[in-house]
């Protein structure tokens, strides 16, 4: 799944995670301060995205790639190197650049909601020429987001075929020992391209989440500023800050132990939808295949199967639903007193709401990922039976296990 597309990978994502772990050190050390904004000035808008401290960043990013992948191309060359070094870069660094739009949105939030409160309260107080240039400075930002983020789609749509590709190539090379796994023909031309989707997606969205975290708690914890006590709690140092990472964890918690006993049932229903699809695919050609009481008793197993998954998925809904439904207006509880008190403008509001939502969403990244989670679990259980097949080793025991 790996070996095939990155560079002996067990090293090689140790020494990634040590790499970033240490040029996020140095950034955030000095090299951050090397090129600043002009003192007072604080731009809201797109302007944002070529000023001198955004194109630093990306000439620190870019050099701190060539020096990881120039070093891993000479270390060990492996023939998709460019594919899955500088892709995977240029994939978190096109993450990175989404969750700074975000961040820009958010700045512009505070102006605009100020604005329009002001507007509210004191007629004529705002000329429409104002009430739209707010709206062009949005346009600008926004425009800039939709294309890095259809460009992004574009170039991660061919990462993923390169990976399986990749994955394709190595099992096909090993087919005369695999051909004997049960479903083997779904697995190479179904499950690789599953698992590459997936891993990509998931990986993304984690790394997303991280960056979110790094971008948004401090801005988190400087609007906690405006908040003095929050219900029942009072008053606590960085009330939003505490309140996010509890509310999620408890979330996760509580989702993934419902959701527990989810991927053992995914990887029996890919089992036995396997076990059916093959005999209708052996009846084909041979009379003596898929006969109706056959294809009836492996029918019901795939019913039987089916029908435990949707009892348990109905047990991780309602927690999941009941837990995101109460997530909305979690934040309006704890600004409560504040907004009672109108110790905070409409504008702060919304900006607090937002960077809140981004922090929490972060948090969050299992209930909002574990039906995935679960699938990607289901296709790597498969795919293991491929690996230990090829390595000559015991196949997983999850393999010989029947569906309880």
């Amino acid at each position: 799944m790996f070996v095939s597309f990155f560079p002996r990978p067990r090293l090689f994502f140790l020494s990634f995670v040590a790499w970033t772990a240490i040029a996020m050190a140095v950034w955030y050390g000095f090299a951050s301060d090397v090129v600043a904004s002009p003192e007072g000035e604080h731009v809201v808008g797109v302007a944002n995205f070529w000023s001198a401290p955004w194109l630093w960043f990306d000439l620190y990013f870019t050099i701190c790639t060539a020096i990881f992948a120039g070093a891993w191309m000479v270390f060990s060359p492996h023939p998709w190197s460019i594919w899955s070094i500088l892709g995977s870069a240029l994939i978190l660094f096109t993450t990175y650049f989404q969750v700074q739009v975000s961040v820009v949105i958010n700045d512009w939030f505070g102006p605009f909601y100020n604005m329009v409160q002001l507007a509210l309260s004191k007629p004529n107080a705002v000329t429409i020429e104002q009430f739209f240039a707010q709206q062009v400075t949005f346009a600008g930002i926004a425009l800039v987001a939709v294309v890095v983020g259809v460009l992004t789609r574009f170039f991660t749509s061919h990462y993923i075929f390169r990976w399986r590709t990749a994955m394709n190539d190595y099992y096909v090379e090993h087919w005369p020992r695999l051909r004997r796994i049960e479903g083997a023909s779904q697995r190479v031309q179904e499950d690789t391209m599953r698992f590459a989707t997936t891993v990509e997606s998931l990986g993304a969205n984690l790394i997303g989440s991280v960056l979110t975290l790094i971008a948004f708690l401090p801005v988190l914890a400087k609007l906690s500023v405006n908040i003095t006590e929050l219900p029942i709690v009072g008053s606590i140092p960085y009330p939003l800050v505490l309140a996010a990472v509890i509310w999620s964890i408890f979330g996760t918690g509580a989702l993934a132990l419902i959701g527990i006993r989810l991927p053992a049932i995914e990887f029996f229903n890919q089992r036995v939808e396997a076990a059916y699809r093959k005999e209708l695919v052996l009846g084909e050609d041979d009379t003596a295949r898929a006969a109706p009481p056959t294809l009836t008793e492996l029918f019901q197993a795939v019913r039987r199967n089916y029908f435990r998954l949707y009892l348990n998925f109905m047990y991780f809904n309602v927690g999941r639903i009941v837990y995101l439904q109460t997530d909305v207006i979690f934040p309006y509880i704890l600004l409560a007193p504040t907004i009672v008190a109108g110790k905070i403008t409409l504008g702060t509001m919304n900006q607090i709401l937002r960077a809140f939502s981004e922090v929490r969403s972060s948090f969050q990244y299992l209930v909002n990922a574990w039906s995935t989670i679960v699938e990607l679990i289901s296709i790597y259980q498969r795919l293991r039976g491929f690996e230990a097949q090829i390595h000559h080793q015991p196949l997983p025991s999850i393999e010989a296990r029947a569906a309880s």
